[in-house]
């Protein structure tokens, strides 16, 4: 569907490995923010539902690497 509305999306992945599991970061553009969560085993949707938000890409991957450190 094409139109005012259409936006694109963009998606970086990066993989942590932390003592217990990888976690992936993913990331998307936001309107004027970037949007980031975390993902484990294969999964699409966010670790316990979190998503983080920044003002730039590298602001909202960082602070769900945080998360992501921060997690048990």
């Amino acid at each position: 569907m094409a139109g005012p509305a259409q936006r694109d999306f963009f998606c970086y992945r990066f993989s942590i490995m932390t003592a217990m599991s990888a976690y992936e970061v993913k990331s998307e553009a936001r309107g004027a923010h970037w949007i980031a969560w975390i993902t484990r085993g294969g999964s699409a949707k966010p670790e316990q539902s979190v998503v983080v938000v920044g003002a730039t890409q590298a602001e909202a991957e960082a602070s769900a690497r945080q998360w992501a450190d921060s997690q048990p």
